[in-house]
């Protein structure tokens, strides 16, 4: 299917598989930036969630206009590459831009992004995800009673934007709860600002809000969905957001059996564990 041009019953999936093949992570990191800024992306963040892969994170001006249209569109102001090394390759692989724009509800598909990574980095195919259509990506949540896009965590409120970016920010650089920044990139014409946050959590009691946890558990498959994280904190007016974990999981693994193996049960309390040390670490 060539981008931008998908039909209304065609399947959206979460992730690009760009390419797979010998290799370093490190190595390979260094060529995909060089494609990404040759391509006009402006990489904003970089960040090893474990020793096997990395993860580059970008936006460029489609992005940062898109969001500055949407409502939250923050969280659709960057795109993720993730590297990763898997059954002696490295897998380079990204978020869908057309994906994220209908989960996001956003105003534009960022098709012209789709084709500016497509050509930068390659596609091979879509993966992640039987897929969703258009309509349903647009009202996505993973099953009755559980969350939508509309209904985030709402972590703490200031006094202005201002206030309430500079403390997030400020909060992160501290890295007290095992949570730290990975990027952020300002949306320009409003108030809003959006963070990538790294978690990593110690022992028994922190494991569930752990990155390297969380994915061993869900991320199970031949080709690897790294580039899932990091998630995304977002200062919008005066208020500090982040999307439920029970949907932001979920739209990158919307298969994920609920039982069994590797199933949501097995993660039961990450979704209250990020949401409280998110809380802990933006609140006043």
């Amino acid at each position: 299917i060539s981008v931008g041009a998908y039909s209304a019953d065609a399947l959206l999936k979460p992730f690009v598989l760009a390419s797979k093949g010998a290799g370093t992570v490190i190595d390979k990191s260094a060529q995909v930036k060089t494609a990404l800024t040759g391509a006009g992306f402006v990489v904003v963040g970089e960040y090893a969630p474990y020793s096997s892969a990395n993860i580059i994170v970008v936006t460029n001006d489609e992005l940062k206009q898109n969001a500055a249209a949407s409502e939250f569109g923050g969280y659709g102001a960057v795109q993720r590459v993730a590297l990763t090394e898997a059954g002696g390759e490295v897998q380079v692989s990204y978020t869908n831009p057309v994906y994220m724009s209908h989960v996001y509800r956003m105003a534009g598909d960022l098709s012209g992004v789709s084709a500016a990574l497509e050509k930068a980095l390659g596609r091979v195919e879509e993966f992640g995800a039987k897929g969703l259509t258009v309509k349903r990506a647009r009202k996505y949540h993973y099953m009755f009673g559980m969350e939508y896009f509309t209904e985030p965590n709402e972590l703490a409120e200031y006094a202005s934007y201002e206030e309430a970016v500079q403390a997030v920010d400020s909060q992160l650089a501290k890295n007290d709860n095992g949570v730290s920044k990975v990027y952020r990139v300002d949306i320009p014409g409003k108030q809003e600002s959006v963070f990538g946050v790294a978690m990593k959590g110690e022992g028994k009691a922190g494991k569930y809000m752990d990155d390297q946890f969380i994915m061993s558990e869900i991320d199970f498959h031949d080709v690897r969905s790294t580039a899932h994280l990091p998630y995304e904190v977002l200062v919008s007016g005066n208020k500090v957001y982040a999307l439920y974990a029970r949907f932001r999981i979920a739209l990158n693994f919307p298969d994920l059996s609920m039982m069994g193996k590797h199933s949501f049960m097995n993660i039961m309390k990450t979704p209250d564990a990020i949401r409280d040390v998110l809380q802990k670490t933006v609140q006043k």
